[in-house]
Formats: C-alpha cells, structure tokens, sequence
C-alpha cells in the first residue's frame, strides 16, 4: 500500500537531487529514506530513480510519477487547509491566476476589493500566470478563478468563459521613433518593425491575437534580438529593440516615460479579458463569481459590441 509518506519522501529526494540533501531536509537517517523508495517502487513494480548512475536521475516512470505525486500532495495540503479554515467558521481562501496583461487596477482591483467585503469569510490568493496556463491550473484544480486574455488555444471543457470586457489596442513604439507622435497608426505601418513579443505555438493570449492582426493585414511580425512574456515587455520597447501592440490598460501603468502610446486604427480590434472557472466549481466560487460580475457591471465595465 503506497503511502503518503512515501510520496513526500519521493518528491522531495526529486526536489533535493539527491538522497543526502533530502535526508537532512526530512531530519531521518538517509538508510531510512531509501528503503522507503525501495518499498514504493516495489508496489509499483517499477524503478523510479537510476541508482547506476553517477548523477541523479529519474527513470521517464520516475518523472511522470513526480509530477502526478507533486500534484497530489499540493491537493492535499490545499485540501488541508481549507478544512482548517472551514472549521475555525470561515469560508475558505480561492486561489486568483491573472495574466501580466491584465493589470488589478481600476476597476478590476476595486471591485474584488468590494467583492471580498461582501463575503468577509473569503480570502484571495493572488498570482500572475498565463493564460494558457490558468486555464491548465484551473483545470487540475490547483486553482479556482482566472483572468485571460483571450485567445485560449486548448480547449478545456471542463471550464467555463465568461467574457468580462473588450479593450482598444495601441501601439508602444520608444519615445523617439517615428510613430511616436501620431495619434493612430494602422497595422499595416508596423511591417517593418521588430515586435518584442511574438507567439509561443502552444499558447494563446495577446501575443497570438497580436500575430493574427499582422497576418490579416498581409505579414507576419518580425521577431526583434531580445522579445519578452510582457512583464519586461515594455522596458524593451523603452530600449529599443523593437515595438509592441497592447491593451490600453497596458499604456495606463506604464512605468517607462520613454515610450509613446499611439491607438490603433482598427475599429474592429479588441483584446477581450474573460474570467475562467470550472464549471462544477463549488458554490462559494459560484457565489464570487457573481458577486464580481455584478460589481463590473455596475462600475460600467461591459463587453461591447465590436464597431
């Protein structure tokens, strides 16, 4: 019968690379620690760890039973604590995943703020994630609520979309170029340009809504020397390596006073922000969920109606 102290002991010799460091983290004798993964991978009937080799190493079996054990035990401890916090009389804490591209300002932030009043016994864990990712998480369960920027290629029917606002695009050129000064510029002016941020083939999101413009307008964009996952992207186009097309909720925390904001032409060009839930999540994120929707309402933020 495998333990979940032997899931614990295998995960962490992974996550020390190696007996010794793993011994002393878990305070046991290091003969003790690996008798327990010898006892392990004698009811999996399979080796996990190369003990031939003279560095350590996972056999392919060993890999995929340390990421499906790391999970589990995530579960559990998440599993743990909300059962904690569930008997002390609170709700329980949700984890928020939000893109780098979907900044908590006005009115995102305010209106979680005045959400979580309205359910005094909820707490929010906040982290930055990719859209593709949030919806991985989400999935798994690792996670409950997410902030995307749409495209999400994977389909994942275990999810639902809700979509929250359409944002107009602008163009972040260095203070200096010859963009910088125009009030519009069309797609079609950025042929020639380097972009800081191009596509990943397995993820979605700005980059990838970005890509599809430039394609629908004859080319595809050029990948500048040094390209960023948009949390250093703007910096980039401050030190001119290239431009980049972003929301405009982007161009309002900009902390680069070198850099020029002109809009888009395109009156068909939107970046949409959906919020992401499982759709068998349980009725205290179910209960969120709406409470925040109604908030965006309210605030006036809504999805338009392209044109």
């Amino acid at each position: 019968m495998i333990s979940i102290r032997q899931l614990r002991y295998f995960v962490e010799i992974v996550e020390a690379r190696g007996y010794t460091r793993a011994a002393e983290r878990l305070y046991i004798a290091q003969s003790a620690l690996s008798r327990q993964v010898k006892e392990l991978e004698a009811d999996l009937d399979v080796v996990l760890l190369k003990r031939e080799a003279k560095q350590f190493e996972l056999t392919d079996a060993g890999q995929d039973f340390y990421e499906r054990s790391r999970k589990i035990l995530l579960d559990l401890d998440r599993a743990v604590a909300q059962a904690r916090t569930i008997g002390k009389g609170e709700l329980g804490a949700l984890r928020l995943l939000h893109s780098s591209s979907v900044p908590l300002t006005a009115p995102l932030g305010p209106t979680l703020n005045a959400a979580l009043k309205a359910f005094p016994g909820i707490s929010l864990e906040i982290s930055q994630a990719p859209s593709e990712y949030q919806a991985r998480e989400i999935e798994e369960g690792s996670a409950d609520l997410g902030l995307a920027r749409l495209p999400i290629l994977r389909a994942n029917p275990s999810l639902e979309s809700t979509l929250l606002y359409r944002e107009r695009m602008v163009v972040a050129v260095p203070s200096g170029h010859r963009l910088a000064q125009r009030e519009s510029v069309e797609i079609a002016e950025l042929r020639d340009e380097f972009f800081v941020s191009v596509p990943h083939r397995d993820r979605g999101g700005l980059s990838y809504l970005v890509a599809e413009r430039c394609i629908a307008h004859g080319f595809y964009p050029r990948v500048a020397r040094a390209t960023s996952r948009k949390n250093s992207l703007l910096s980039l186009v401050n030190a001119g390596f290239g431009v980049a097309v972003v929301p405009q909720s982007m161009a309002s925390i900009s902390l680069a006073a070198g850099v020029s904001f002109p809009a888009v032409k395109d009156a068909d060009f939107y970046s949409e922000v959906a919020l992401l839930r499982r759709r068998d999540a349980p009725a205290m994120v179910r209960q969120f969920v709406e409470a925040f929707a109604a908030g965006l309402r309210e605030a006036g933020v809504a999805a338009p109606e392209p044109g």
